[in-house]
């Protein structure tokens, strides 16, 4: 048994999710008050700032797959990925205040500083969450484990999302006192100290065990060469994108659906908690049965419960609490288990790319992982800026135009289900079962086995 197939211990998984805990405190506020804080506190105009969410994809359409390569050719005492966690902490937690500080500016000053803190955040992101992500393909080899170690990496998340979601807005009304923009700029002081201390407890928690063939020689082109054939990897990327678009979607729109459709803000809180309880529920049922039935399908079924329970949203009436609530909960129930599955797949593709290929590029494809996730984050804060502007949406007008209404009832129903069935769709020609990752793994675990014996043997007749 080679040390990457050993089984992970709970408290070094536990120290995994710490490190999602982290990363989602400010990517859960990004995506669910955002574009909130640039319309209706910083000033920006609702189709600017979706602008500004797409254009910034453009330089991560680079910025991802290099800091991919970059993370696989670093070599330190501590391993290839996890320096990075305690290196970019603190720019982390600084940017990530800088985001949502707003400086007395004219129109054409804010867009310009909302561009800048905005792609800083991207360009940090992107240097502490490809090695964060890339850790899950070297902890373990083991394709149960690392479902186990991907579901508490959800679980993680989610706990962050439920804690941003349940504290964000009381905590801004507390620090504010009636100024929303002194309230998001310390409440982001309180999340960034506590994003920084998860990110060092992860780091001195894991260990990387699962090592490229020593003899593997850094080749960039080559990485890239083989990486432009991984079609298992490009599926995994589209499949990744729709499912963020989908859920980026109906989060960033939620909290205009609840103070202008439904008149009654108070309600977004409990609303959006009670469905991050749901996702935590669901993730824990997810290794079980994706054992039992396959990733693949328990995916598909997932994704077409909560498709249909998301459509069902067009024909609630404001009157409807008890529905909107028990339609959600059905629907994060089901969604949220898809999220460690897809993880897991791309843990799958590196060894699949690995015993293909004889080479290992573990922070390479994590990256288009990264990549997809911002992209559909990306297209969730895009669409329903640009769409809001095309709907007539006045910022802080109490009263909307009815065909603002009209557009808040497709953006929380039939627009994400776009992106939701898509996913679907596209998942049906993976084909990494799990016989097949069985014999990849045994095969990979004898190759390293031998690499291991050759490098002490090579050392003895030098």
């Amino acid at each position: 048994m080679t040390q990457g197939t050993v089984r992970v211990p709970i408290r070094e998984k536990v120290g995994y999710a710490f490190g999602d805990v982290a990363s989602c405190i400010f990517w859960q506020t990004l995506g669910s008050f955002l574009l909130f804080f640039y319309t209706d506190v910083f000033g920006i105009p609702a189709a600017a700032a979706g602008t500004m969410f797409l254009v910034t994809r453009l330089w991560d359409a680079v910025n991802d797959p290099m800091m991919g390569t970059i993370a696989d050719r670093t070599h330190t005492r501590w391993g290839r990925f996890r320096p990075y966690l305690l290196w970019m902490a603190a720019p982390f937690a600084i940017i990530g205040v800088l985001l949502f500080t707003t400086p007395d500016l004219g129109p054409t000053g804010k867009l310009v500083y909302a561009y800048i803190t905005y792609n800083l955040m991207m360009m940090v992101y992107t240097a502490i969450n490809i090695p964060y992500s890339s850790l899950l393909g070297v902890i373990t080899s083991n394709p149960t484990e690392r479902i186990s170690l991907s579901s508490y990496k959800f679980v993680g998340a989610f706990t962050g999302g439920l804690l941003i979601q349940a504290f964000t807005l009381p905590l801004v009304g507390y620090f504010g006192q009636g100024n929303q923009a002194v309230g998001f700029q310390r409440t982001m002081i309180l999340y960034a100290v506590v994003a920084f201390a998860l990110f060092v407890v992860t780091f001195l928690s894991i260990k990387e065990r699962v090592q490229p063939d020593p003899s593997q020689k850094s080749n960039i082109r080559q990485d890239l060469r083989d990486l432009s054939k991984n079609k298992p990897w490009f599926i995994l990327m589209l499949l990744g994108l729709f499912t963020l678009s989908y859920v980026a979607i109906r989060n960033g729109i939620t909290i205009y659906y609840f103070k202008y459709f439904v008149k009654n803000e108070t309600l977004y809180n409990s609303y959006m908690v009670s469905a991050t309880f749901a996702v935590i529920i669901g993730i824990f049922v997810v290794e079980r049965l994706a054992r039992k039935y396959g990733k693949v399908r328990i995916y598909m079924i997932l994704m077409g419960i909560s498709t249909l329970m998301t459509v069902a949203f067009y024909w609630l009436r404001p009157q409807d609490i008890f529905w909107m609530f028990t339609l959600n909960i059905i629907a994060n129930f089901t969604m949220g288990p898809t999220s460690p599955l897809i993880w897991s797949m791309y843990a799958d593709v590196a060894d699949w790319s690995e015993w293909k290929t004889g080479r290992r590029a573990t922070g390479l494809v994590f990256s288009a992982a990264t990549f997809s996730q911002k992209m559909g984050w990306a297209i969730g804060g895009a669409l329903p800026g640009w769409l809001l502007g095309l709907f007539h949406y006045q910022a802080g007008l109490a009263n909307q135009p009815p065909e603002s209404i009209f557009g808040l009832r497709l953006m929380i129903s039939f627009i994400p289900a776009v992106g939701s069935i898509l996913a679907t769709l596209f998942v049906m020609f993976y084909k990494l079962d799990e016989r097949t990752m069985k014999q990849i793994e045994a095969e990979l675990n004898e190759r390293r086995a031998h690499a291991e014996q050759a490098v002490p043997e090579a050392a003895a007749t030098t």
